[in-house]
């Protein structure tokens, strides 16, 4: 029983996920102090606000926090925002540099008479009815 435990614990998914989760962690540490490091006071000294969570209203004895649900929906654009031009953005263009496409191969050859595309495999041009050489493409 044990060493199904330790198969299972040491199984290249199990090991890769919990890397991950470990990496997210800490890179979600460094997003939130971004966020409310630099891009929240440099909001703040723009609107002059810098927190909204006082804001709010009573109706019958209830009070409506909507100053919170604005910090919250602040606080996710800022984050996703720069998630998006930190990371993503950065990374696809990495990747797109890297990323050599390979040439396609040819589905269709020119025939030698009437230069129509013909299929690779034709034997003959369906539009002059050339015989097509097998070396000729």
């Amino acid at each position: 029983m044990f060493k199904e435990f330790k198969k299972f614990l040491l199984r290249g998914n199990v090991v890769d996920l919990s890397v991950g989760v470990v990496v997210g962690a800490a890179f979600g540490s460094v997003v939130s102090a971004l966020v409310s490091d630099l891009l929240t006071p440099f909001i703040s000294a723009i609107a002059r606000v810098p927190d909204f969570s006082a804001w709010a209203f009573a109706i019958n004895g209830s009070k409506f926090m909507y100053g919170h649900f604005i910090n919250a929906i602040v606080s996710f654009i800022l984050i996703s925002g720069s998630i998006f031009f930190f990371v993503v953005k950065p990374m696809n263009m990495l990747i797109s540099r890297s990323r050599k496409e390979a040439p396609l191969d040819p589905t269709t050859k020119k025939c030698p008479e009437c230069l129509a595309e013909v299929p690779i495999a034709a034997k003959r041009c369906q539009h002059c009815t050339q015989v097509i050489i097998k070396s000729e493409k």
